[in-house]
């Protein structure tokens, strides 16, 4: 498990004093303040973080160190990181993405589909992007108890009973 998971990300500027346009990716979108400062994915660089309002797909806001448009144009794409020991435990049954991604996916009479490249959320609910040595496509596996009844991150493995034909 990483030490570092992606809370937000800059989209781009907002205005011309230096705001960003924030895209928070917490369960709760405000709660990204409370994680201040973030870092970058190295961990090299650490910003301060104040949301100034709610705008159309995210925030604007204050990243420390960003005082400029341009500044804040040249930030684009950032992601941004907060450690997991300031992130909430979670219950039993939710798991953070980062935690998914690399895990090898077993159907329930133990042959290896493949490894969790991805966890996509197009509105209904979560899928796994699986792929895999023997897929000749990615598989977009359903994230419901029903088709994934077991989750193992301690020996990095999930257990499937897909539907027909999905393999």
């Amino acid at each position: 498990m990483s030490e570092l998971i992606c809370v937000g990300a800059i989209s781009g500027s907002f205005g011309v004093r230096g705001e960003v346009r924030l895209k928070s990716f917490c369960a709760i979108p405000e709660d990204i303040e409370q994680y201040s400062p973030l870092t970058d994915e190295a961990g090299d660089k650490s910003y301060s973080l104040t949301l100034t309002r709610a705008i159309k797909n995210g925030f604007a806001a204050r990243l420390g160190g960003i005082e400029t448009k341009e500044q804040a144009d040249a930030a684009r794409g950032l992601r941004l990181f907060a450690r997991r020991d300031q992130l909430p435990s979670l219950p039993d049954d939710e798991f953070y993405h980062a935690d998914l991604i690399g895990l090898e996916v077993y159907d329930t009479g133990g042959t290896l589909l493949g490894k969790v490249k991805s966890v996509l959320n197009h509105g209904a609910s979560d899928l796994l992007e699986i792929h895999g040595s023997g897929l000749k496509a990615t598989v977009l596996l359903p994230f419901t108890l029903s088709v994934v009844p077991t989750v193992d991150l301690a020996q990095g493995r999930i257990v499937a009973d897909p539907p027909d034909g999905l393999f």
